[in-house]
């Protein structure tokens, strides 16, 4: 297990939590109530007591609070984002009633969080903080705001305090995050496995999470049955928990066994479509030379990305997208730069780079993808992006000096 102070200062060079890695399923009809279920899960019996709670007492914040809280906690475990909407009406209600009461404002931050409201996010946790400092849960919400600000000297300041204040299963997943984010591929896998052997067993969706991550980040490392084999226990954990199955998705694909990762891409789209997997399918079947199919799939990518950025407020996944296929390059560069404007994290540097370099501009690219550098991440998809930045400079640089020279 790791030590409880210095976990993050002690690495060379040196998250977000499931809240923000988790891509959310647009649901267009309505959603019947899940404790309508058959077969209740633990988020639905949360909803139920706290349904319970506020009939008895419906002039106290507590009970919308809880009833928030559980569902956010359906949300997760359906991937379903219609529930973070009940969620926010809940929290509003608990703040009518008791206006700056502290769990709502905790709340209120960890909706933003998802929301990708992440500016937003930090300013409600610091006003929470104003009643206490010495929250953990808190100082995480902090970290996750600062890491996607790309603020990363403050977010490694404000996940030390976490871990200071109590090492448990959320905090060793940031530290694995950050020390994935500075290049440090042995220090996270580490740290995410403390994570796991620390997840509370009684929240299933959470150890499948956990699962998930620690495989994520073995498959960047190379290992690739090691990181499948935590897929599928990800799976027998929670079955069809969604980013479980993409990370198989990626691992058979990673092995080459295209076929393979077809199927289980088209088992989850069968149930809840969603753009992230009309992408991979698509590329797939473009790579067996099912160019329909492909087609069909890039264009339900378009339809329900554009309804996820509107309710993230984020385009990066289509501007990366638009990017990677030659598309709307310029529409790609205006929405980058805009990104940009209010969010600096490495991964949103390294869109505008790219979309810099689609757009020929690449001597404006070189800087921005000097800055999606910074951290020494190991991300293959940076690194790609750099390598042929500056390869494009160094053959036009040599270009100049032999026309000069002529």
């Amino acid at each position: 297990m790791l030590k409880k102070t210095a976990v993050l200062l002690a690495v060379a060079g040196l998250l977000a939590i499931g809240i923000i890695g988790a891509r959310f399923v647009v649901k267009t009809d309505a959603v019947k109530s899940s404790v309508e279920s058959t077969q209740p899960s633990k988020a639905d019996q949360r909803i139920l007591r706290a349904t319970q709670m506020i009939e008895r007492m419906p002039n106290s914040a507590d009970g919308y609070n809880q009833l928030a809280a559980a569902y956010m906690q359906k949300a997760r475990e359906t991937a379903d984002f219609s529930f973070n909407a009940r969620a926010s009406e809940s929290i509003n209600k608990s703040l009518a009633i008791e206006n700056d009461n502290y769990d709502a404002l905790k709340l209120r931050a960890k909706l933003e969080l998802t929301y990708h409201r992440f500016a937003e996010a930090l300013q409600t946790a610091r006003r929470a903080q104003a009643f206490r400092n010495d929250d953990h849960d808190v100082w995480g919400q902090i970290t996750d705001a600062r890491v996607e600000l790309g603020d990363y000297k403050g977010a490694v300041e404000a996940a030390q305090k976490m871990v200071d204040l109590r090492p448990d299963s959320s905090a060793y997943a940031r530290v694995s995050y950050l020390r994935s984010l500075h290049g440090d591929t042995d220090g996270a896998i580490a740290a995410m496995s403390a994570a796991l052997q620390s997840a509370n067993p009684n929240d299933p969706e959470g150890v499948a999470w956990c699962h998930v991550q620690l495989g994520n980040e073995l498959l960047n490392a190379g290992k690739l049955e090691a990181a499948e084999r935590h897929f599928d226990q990800a799976l027998q954990t929670f079955p069809e928990h969604r980013l479980a199955l993409e990370g198989k998705g990626r691992a058979r694909t990673a092995a080459g066994d295209l076929q393979g990762a077809v199927l289980i891409y088209e088992r989850e789209q069968a149930g809840n479509p969603s753009a992230d997997t009309a992408a991979a399918l698509g590329d797939l079947y473009t790579r067996l030379g099912k160019q329909d199919l492909a087609r069909v799939e890039y264009e339900r990518f378009e339809i329900l990305e554009r309804e996820n950025a509107a309710l993230e407020r984020s385009w990066r996944h289509m501007i990366n997208f638009w990017l990677d296929h030659d598309r709307n390059l310029a529409d790609a560069l205006t929405l980058a730069t805009r990104e940009y404007e209010t969010r600096k994290d490495i991964f949103t540097c390294d869109s505008l780079a790219w979309a810099l370099f689609k757009n020929g501009k690449t001597a404006e690219a070189r800087t921005l993808i000097d800055e999606a550098l910074r951290t020494g991440s190991k991300d293959a998809r940076i690194k790609d992006h750099a390598e042929m930045i500056y390869k494009t400079l160094t053959l036009a640089q040599r270009s100049q000096k032999k026309g000069r020279a002529a």
